[in-house]
């Protein structure tokens, strides 16, 4: 396989690096039931992004565009029928750290709804992004991930290209970087060490700058980690069966796999969902082992959090490389 490599002749692919399309087993029959079944999988070459999108990129984003993201918006009442009116207000969900052991089942105990946490103040209204200028955007959804993506003149990438992209060549590995978690006892990615939600033992408290960690075998950093990404799919409760199909485009919006990806605890609520990859700062082996590149999350379309961001792509067109 051709090893991708960086160029900077053209300003649309500066910090980008670009992938040679390929067939690879995608997916796990050994982690979560939805990673299954695997699958073989066929990509056409792309451009991805060296990094998530970080808040300086997104801050010129919004001063060239005026944007204003979901997590600043009141939300429409009417979208969310049963909501309790106090709960209708401009924010955003951000994790906070428990004082006392917790039931792991229960994810309310260290996420909070919090009033005016946005990409701008992550943490809630009295924090901000200085000094975390490098660090990956939080608190964006899916629209204004899309958004930013159109700007820049690139797109958001299908599961298969991410998860293609993330393995970094090494088919089958359990990791980006290789079968073992922490070889020789160095971290590979911002995860969470320490006795999840309680105790974090070691590495940075939330997000850590976007180049912080080794990158995989393609040059891309945080493709685990830091930061959930999200991607074009529908989610589906579990992969398709084994095909040679190529997963170069998005799939339509409008089409069946929409239908299933709302989510069954809310049936008066039907957001559709997303499907996000590579895990966060908050993944722990006690919890959420979704470190790996076959892992993947459901992510409702209107959600924002503080440990979710994207990274995008351009597709090669026909005469391009």
């Amino acid at each position: 396989m051709e090893h991708p490599q960086k160029t900077a002749d053209s300003a649309s692919r500066r910090d980008m690096v670009h992938v040679s399309g390929g067939t690879f087993r995608m997916g796990s029959d050994h982690h979560y039931p939805e990673e299954a079944p695997t699958h073989r999988v066929a990509v056409d070459g792309f451009w991805i992004d060296s990094t998530p999108v970080t808040n300086k990129q997104f801050e010129k984003f919004v001063k060239d565009t005026g944007h204003v993201t979901f997590a600043e918006t009141v939300p429409d009442a009417k979208n969310y029928p049963g909501a309790l009116p106090h709960l209708i207000f401009a924010g955003s969900l951000v994790f906070v750290q428990p004082k006392h052991p917790v039931d792991l089942r229960d994810w309310s105990q260290w996420w909070t709804l919090m009033k005016g946490a946005n990409w701008r103040q992550p943490y809630g209204p009295k924090s901000s992004i200085k000094g975390l200028e490098t660090h990956p955007v939080v608190h964006v959804t899916h629209g204004d991930a899309l958004a930013y993506a159109e700007w820049a003149a690139k797109e958001l990438p299908t599961e298969a290209e991410w998860e293609f992209a993330a393995r970094g060549g090494l088919e089958g590995a359990e990791y980006a970087w290789g079968d073992e978690f922490m070889p020789g006892g160095r971290a590979m990615a911002n995860t969470w060490h320490g006795e999840f939600p309680l105790r974090r033992t070691s590495g940075f408290r939330r997000t850590s700058p976007a180049r912080a960690y080794p990158p995989n075998g393609y040059g891309l950093y945080d493709m685990i980690g830091n930061v959930w990404e999200w991607t074009v799919d529908w989610w589906s409760a579990r992969h398709s069966a084994d095909s040679a199909k190529a997963c170069c485009a998005p799939q339509n919006p409008r089409g069946g796999p929409e239908a299933q990806s709302y989510d069954p605890s809310m049936p008066d609520t039907r957001i559709p969902r997303k499907v996000i990859k590579g895990g966060s700062h908050l993944c722990a082996p006690s919890y959420c082992r979704r470190y790996r590149p076959a892992a993947r999350h459901a992510e409702p379309v209107d959600t924002s959090t503080s440990h979710v961001g994207f990274r995008c792509i351009i597709r090669e067109r026909k005469g391009t490389s």
